[in-house]
């Protein structure tokens, strides 16, 4: 039986999702850092039409997901990237702004991808707080078992993302928007959400929860955290996490139709360090990945010689710079900075840019 307050508040979701102010506000989220992508000027110059018209559609339940255009970028393994159009993302903004908080609230503390407040910095410092604590302070051995979701956005099932997603959204008409935005991409029939839209990362936080939920409530880990696909179990017995690794095998295939990557499946001491969103975590310290260490001197040093070809501005070159020394302020990284003054060798000419 529902209750009449469950009515009232699904009815005024919907309304706030959809109504002019809430597309209009979505639109103010969508565009910023946006504006000087040509499409995005497009749709700016009509945008009063272009918003009633999708309020129009969405009111009358004629709203259809436009296709996408797919293209490859280097991040740093290649991805297929597909994006929507500019009145969908738009649509996407304000179905992200009004059911995240009926997600988020749920969502186990040691969940790190694409939330507020959290972050690849995050995660990695409270892999690091496990760490010390399970070793206590090196003084024990402990072990880490690093697991990779195989294709993870390749292989969401559309069928059990929207039975997860009709849990908590009650909100028929809701819901018709956000299956026909599930069912508008595909990697097989009834599988994958893409890599580009807004909704996929609330998605995959959606329904990895299930995991989460899984490894807390049911199996009661404790030391247990997750980023987007990639997550990590740490505990004071390796055997326990030998064991562990069948179970999650079969909880992910018959919950979740997901498999477990058996190439990126790893076991080792935590004192050898744990390799995790670009980092490598000790229970002391933090020092950056190799691969990462090296992308990031060769990204400096070509920037550098488009700055030397006047490719780029000193400004330009000087926050593309300052951008990767914070990346070091969260790890051990005097030998690196070293490196950084050998490229860029004026730090007389870049300190009179960052004080002017």
């Amino acid at each position: 039986m529902i209750h009449k307050n469950d009515v009232k508040n699904k009815k005024i979701l919907f309304d706030e999702v959809t109504s002019l102010e809430g597309l209009f506000s979505a639109w103010d989220g969508f565009k910023c850092g946006k504006e000087g992508r040509l499409d995005v000027q497009k749709f700016f110059l009509n945008l009063e039409r272009n918003i009633f018209d999708l309020y129009e559609k969405v009111k009358s339940g004629t709203y259809q997901h436009s296709a996408y255009t797919s293209f490859l970028v280097c991040d740093p393994k290649l991805r297929n990237i597909n994006k929507a159009e500019v009145v969908d993302r738009v649509m996407h903004h304000s179905i992200v702004k009004h059911i995240e908080p009926l997600f988020e609230k749920s969502f186990i503390f040691d969940s790190y991808s694409s939330r507020i407040g959290k972050g690849t910095h995050r995660g990695v410092e409270r892999l690091k707080s496990f760490c010390l604590k399970l070793t206590k302070n090196k003084t024990r051995t402990a072990w880490a078992l690093k697991c990779d979701i195989r294709k993870f956005f390749d292989s969401v099932d559309h069928g059990i993302l929207i039975s997860i997603l009709r849990d908590r959204i009650r909100d028929e008409k809701l819901m018709e928007i956000i299956e026909k935005i599930i069912r508008s991409y595909e990697t097989k029939p009834g599988k994958g959400i893409p890599l580009g839209n807004l909704t996929s990362q609330i998605f995959s936080n959606i329904y990895l929860d299930r995991l989460d939920q899984f490894m807390k409530r049911n199996l009661r880990t404790k030391h247990y955290l997750r980023y987007a696909d990639d997550f990590i179990i740490l505990d004071v017995e390796k055997e326990r996490l030998e064991k562990l690794v069948p179970v999650l095998n079969d909880f992910l295939e018959q919950d979740l139709k997901l498999q477990l990557h058996p190439n990126k499946l790893i076991i080792r001491k935590i004192h050898s360090g744990i390799d995790f969103l670009g980092y490598i975590a000790y229970p002391t310290h933090l020092i950056l990945r190799t691969k990462t260490k090296r992308r990031m001197l060769r990204k400096i040093a070509d920037k550098k010689r488009e700055l030397d070809a006047g490719i780029i501005s000193a400004e330009t070159f000087d926050n593309t710079l300052q951008s990767y020394l914070g990346m070091l302020t969260h790890c051990r990284g005097e030998g690196i900075r070293n490196e950084i003054d050998r490229i860029t060798d004026d730090w007389c000419y870049l300190n009179f840019i960052v004080e002017h």
